[in-house]
C-alpha cells in the first residue's frame, strides 16, 4: 500500500487522517498542499477517483474565490482556478494508487488495507 495524505498543516482532519494510518503501521508519504501543491497527473487521477471537481472543493470556505466558483457552471475554470489555488481544497486528499478520498473516511480507508 502506497499512501499519500495531501492537507494543510494546521488542518484537524489532516492529523486525524495522519494518526489513523499511523496507528495501524501503515506508512505514509505526507505533502503539504499549501507548500508543494500536486502534479497535474496526480490532480486528474484524485479528480476521477473522487468523481469530479464539485467534491474536490470545500465549499464551506469564506474564501472570495470560492464564493466566484458557486455561481460557475465552467467545470474547467473551477480545475483550473482548484489547481492554482490549492487551498480552496477540501482535505485531506488522501491517495491509494488510483484510489482517493477528499475528507476524513476511515471507513473507506478500512477497505484499503
Amino acid at each position: 500500500m502506497n499512501i499519500q495524505i495531501f492537507g494543510k498543516s494546521k488542518c484537524f482532519d489532516t492529523k486525524k487522517a495522519e494518526r489513523y494510518f499511523k496507528e495501524r503501521r501503515i506508512k505514509v508519504q505526507s505533502i503539504d498542499l499549501i507548500r508543494y501543491g500536486m502534479s497535474g497527473k496526480e490532480f486528474d487521477s484524485v479528480l476521477r477517483a473522487v468523481g469530479g471537481i464539485d467534491n474536490l472543493i470545500d465549499w464551506n470556505s469564506k474564501s472570495q474565490e470560492v464564493t466566484n466558483l458557486k455561481y460557475t457552471d465552467d467545470t474547467v475554470a473551477k480545475e483550473d482556478k482548484a489547481f492554482d489555488n490549492p487551498e480552496i481544497m477540501r482535505t485531506p486528499i488522501v491517495r491509494n494508487g488510483k484510489q482517493a478520498t477528499v475528507g476524513f473516511c476511515p471507513e473507506i480507508w478500512a477497505t484499503w488495507e
